[in-house]
């Protein structure tokens, strides 16, 4: 599929020429004059790569940046900036572009190299990143379910821990949908600060509250038509889950500030790693909404419970991380192997992709060794549990989600934020399970 660039210059002529360059290497070529406009295109436009000036009117580059790569399977950014205002660039990169480029331009050429570096990194890890690689027969079944399922319109649960596959999985259903031609929108809802979900998801008008100076559409308008995938819903506050509840049952939002519904036409996945069920018991989550999303329920297993597939994930992993780097793959000895298949793996595919990228960056030699593995010389979180079964009783997942994160505590020094890193879970996320388990 041609990858779909969009050229953001309130420079018009410069914007012309940028455009007829990347028209030639013929890639696809929208044109914006203003971050404004950009940002409405984004919301209903399937986007590979924006090119965008740094110093425009109204919203600069640096923050269209930010917007940008703030939601799911967002495009990649390269940010144009004149000499003089390099730190700038770097502080855009900082907060999510994949590079800069100076103007004027270096040459045609220049542009045309980065172009293809950027889309060519973003193409092979999308490759990698959109097959659901797997062999076990529990994810085989899990798949072929959500295949089933994507034909309809039915409203999807993915559950299972933070770095299974959630979104990947709600990609795929997006993908094998009617809807595949419709935008694919991603939330993440523990990210959301509780005061602004609802302009977030419902949108809001001008003028509903200080700092609405303009209305905005909120992310089931922008997903009308295709695939809105709400991913950590558990984390949505209760006014919120009941606003939610009534958008699916009348298929139509009302902005905050609002006085009419705005119809929208959705496929609704959302995904959570908690049992939804237990939080209904406990009174944290609505057990009307919970039967809402509750049609197909999709279960994915942790990583530890199918080690047979990490000579299917590590050396695809390798491969997309060497190229997003720039640098060589190198592939992994027996030991190195044996090393992984005995970790526990709390983060899951996340942690596993993490632990390569780190591994390939600082072990030397054209093989990874398992003394090149350090950090996974600690206690393993697969550990959990064992004791039970030799006692003759098996740890509840709460047990082991409060063991896991005690571990990871551990292994950070105390440090939360390390800690939510290692875990694959928001920092958010990680406080309330401190607060519910009484860690301090």
């Amino acid at each position: 599929m041609t990858p779909t660039v969009l050229v953001v210059d309130d420079d018009g002529a410069f914007r012309e020429l940028v455009a007829d360059i990347l028209e030639g290497e013929g890639y696809r070529v929208l044109s914006s004059a203003s971050a404004e406009e950009a940002l409405a295109r984004l919301a209903g436009t399937s986007i590979d790569l924006v090119v965008t000036d740094q110093r425009m009117p109204g919203i600069d580059g640096i923050e269209l940046t930010r917007r940008t790569r703030a939601g799911t399977g967002a495009p990649a950014v390269i940010v144009m900036t004149a000499y003089g205002t390099i730190p700038e660039a770097v502080e855009a990169v900082r907060v999510g572009a994949s590079d800069y480029l100076t103007k004027p331009l270096e040459s045609p050429e220049a542009l045309r190299r980065l172009v293809r570096r950027v889309l060519g990194e973003r193409s092979l890890e999308a490759a990698t990143e959109s097959e659901f690689l797997s062999r076990d027969p529990v994810v085989l079944e899990v798949l072929a379910l959500a295949d089933r399922a994507a034909k309809t319109d039915a409203t999807v649960l993915i559950s299972g821990e933070s770095g299974t596959g959630k979104e990947l999985l709600a990609r795929r259903i997006h993908q094998e949908s009617q809807r595949r031609a419709g935008p694919f929108i991603g939330v993440n809802c523990a990210a959301i600060p509780e005061s602004l979900a609802e302009s977030e998801l419902f949108g809001h008008e001008k003028g509903a509250f200080t700092g609405a100076e303009s209305r905005r559409t909120g992310r089931f308008e922008q997903a009308s038509g295709g695939t809105l995938f709400l991913d950590e819903v558990g984390e949505l506050s209760e006014p919120v889950q009941g606003k939610l509840l009534r958008v699916l049952e009348e298929r139509a939002v009302e902005r905050v500030g609002g006085s009419r519904p705005v119809p929208v036409d959705i496929r609704l996945v959302a995904a959570t790693n908690r049992s939804l069920g237990v939080e209904v018991e406990a009174g944290r989550f609505r057990a009307d909404l919970y039967y809402r999303l509750n049609v197909v329920d999709l279960a994915l297993p942790p990583l530890r419970e199918r080690r047979g597939d990490l000579p299917v994930l590590v050396p695809r992993l390798i491969e997309a991380v060497a190229s997003r780097l720039g640098i060589e793959p190198r592939p992994l000895q027996g030991a190195a192997m044996e090393l992984l298949a005995g970790y526990g793996w709390p983060g899951n595919v996340r942690e596993l992709r993490n632990v390569l990228e780190r591994t390939l960056i600082t072990a030397p030699g054209d093989q990874i060794r398992a003394v090149d593995l350090p950090v996974l010389s600690g206690p393993s979180p697969s550990i959990v549990g064992e004791a039970s079964y030799e006692s003759g009783r098996i740890a509840s997942l709460e047990e082991r989600e409060r063991q896991a994160i005690l571990e990871a505590l551990e292994r950070t020094g105390g440090h939360r934020e390390r800690a939510a890193r290692l875990l694959g879970v928001s920092v958010r996320t990680l406080y309330n399970r401190l607060n519910r388990y009484g860690i301090r």
